[in-house]
């Protein structure tokens, strides 16, 4: 069986509102033990309790989930029409089509079209559906140093499906799954990997090496934020080695 993205595990203040949310507002359900999900290969989401609220800072080890979308202009007018401040969708450079906003406890959620801006194919989609059917594409962690996480990623047999370089942001985007998938180009810096990527219906994980950052900051104890990444299947998972804060279920 392949190792699985099986649970994203996030500390907040109400863990029930917060469930309430995700399923109320962004479609998914619930899928037991706390947790919340769209199904299929895609990771759930376990809100913990937390005793003081979530302040992400541009250094902290998580950063954001991504749901992708067919339709994101659909997606951000249901958000809108349900009381959600979102940003208007945008081209950003030559890696996707995006919009954000934040959850009630300040997670940051990122909408990514399936394809970039003017090339979506004419496609009905369902409109009861956000954006027409949004998946969790995308669980994004930071990093100072990618090498160990790339070997990291590598020894539990993860395999890299994308590289996007963000210079003028001082950046660069790595994307690894558990899959057998192989992306349209073998040079992973190719743009028509892109829109691939975003198109995948199993959970990536989406590492951003920050160039100038010397250590990433954890959340401890009670505080608010994220607890780490539960994974599926036969992985194998270093447990002295907390660089990523992988575990494997139980």
């Amino acid at each position: 069986m392949m190792p699985k993205i099986e649970t994203l595990r996030l500390r907040a203040c109400d863990p029930v509102a917060q469930r309430q949310f995700y399923c109320d507002v962004l479609g998914m359900q619930d899928i037991g033990d706390g947790c919340v999900g769209f199904g299929g290969e895609e990771a759930g989401i376990c809100f913990l309790k937390a005793d003081r609220p979530y302040v992400q800072t541009a250094s902290d080890l998580y950063w954001k989930i991504t749901l992708a979308v067919p339709n994101i202009e659909l997606a951000c007018e249901q958000l809108t029409c349900k009381g959600l401040t979102v940003s208007a969708p945008h081209q950003f450079q030559n890696v996707g089509y995006l919009a954000h906003f934040t959850d009630p406890e300040g997670f940051a959620v990122e909408l990514i079209d399936h394809w970039f801006e003017g090339h979506r194919p004419y496609k009905p989609v369902n409109p009861n559906l956000l954006g027409g059917g949004a998946h969790l594409n995308l669980i994004t962690l930071r990093t100072s140093s990618i090498g160990r996480v790339q070997g990291v990623c590598k020894g539990m047999g993860m395999r890299p499906l994308c590289v996007q370089s963000i210079n003028r942001y001082g950046f660069t985007l790595y994307f690894f799954a558990f899959t057998q998938d192989v992306p349209p180009s073998s040079d992973l810096t190719a743009i028509e990997n892109r829109e691939w990527l975003y198109q995948r219906r199993y959970t990536v994980l989406e590492v951003q090496h920050v160039h100038a950052l010397e250590s990433v900051l954890t959340a401890e104890g009670p505080i608010g934020g994220y607890a780490g990444i539960v994974l599926s299947g036969p992985s194998k998972v270093d447990s002295s080695d907390d660089l990523l804060m992988f575990r494997n279920a139980e």
